[in-house]
């Protein structure tokens, strides 16, 4: 299985962020994975799409953004023009799920739903001949640093059965360090998002150590 890695751009230092998204794209990462929080599915605020589209024009890197608002409907396009790559949203969202990826693949953007810790994976069902990731959540969204919730393995076995042959990336974002990251590959998980471990220190030296403990 290849294993992607996504380091998470909500622990970047913002008052450096070109620096570090360049170091982010020289470190081999797969994906920059982009949290767009509205204040109200979440309690922070993070970025909207102009200036998401300002971080576009400084790396080539591909942008896996993940929508923790309320109404994703309302913004798919805009971050779409903005330079996603990938869109996931929450199925705990107050839109209408089936809309939402409708209006993501209009865009020419690949498609993804995500689930926060206490829903099942049984929502999943009707969707998966539709979307090219599942991303589920081994933390409360919202805040960066917390430690991973045990019982999140049980659903990336669950969820990697679900997906059988179907070409799904199942991705993990939450308490993702040199600790869990075994785990969670071990599970099933084939893309891995992680904030504070991989921005913490150099980097390079990060992602090899990441890279080492996957191919073990």
């Amino acid at each position: 299985m290849n294993v992607k890695i996504a380091p998470s751009m909500l622990s970047a230092d913002f008052a450096n962020l070109e620096r570090d998204l360049k170091e982010v794209e020289r470190s081999g990462a797969d994906f920059l994975h982009v949290d767009i929080m509205d204040g109200h599915f979440v309690p922070n605020i993070t970025m909207g799409p102009d200036q998401m589209a300002q971080l576009r024009k400084v790396t080539a890197i591909a942008f896996d953004v993940h929508l923790m608002i309320c109404e994703p409907l309302k913004y798919i396009d805009r971050f779409a023009d903005a330079g996603a790559d990938i869109i996931t949203v929450h199925v705990e969202s107050d839109d209408d799920i089936q809309a939402c990826i409708d209006a993501i693949v209009k865009k020419g953007v690949k498609p993804g739903l995500v689930l926060s810790p206490d829903t099942s994976v049984t929502v999943l069902e009707p969707y998966l001949d539709q979307i090219a990731m599942i991303l589920l959540m081994g933390v409360y969204p919202g805040f960066g640093g917390q430690s991973y919730i045990a019982e999140t393995t049980q659903k990336i076995k669950a969820c990697r059965k679900m997906i059988g042959n179907r070409a799904i990336d199942l991705e993990v974002d939450g308490g993702i360090n040199f600790d869990t990251l075994k785990e969670v590959v071990a599970a099933g998980a084939n893309v891995i998002v992680s904030g504070s471990c991989l921005f913490k220190g150099e980097m390079h030296q990060n992602m090899a150590r990441f890279r080492k403990i996957i191919e073990e």
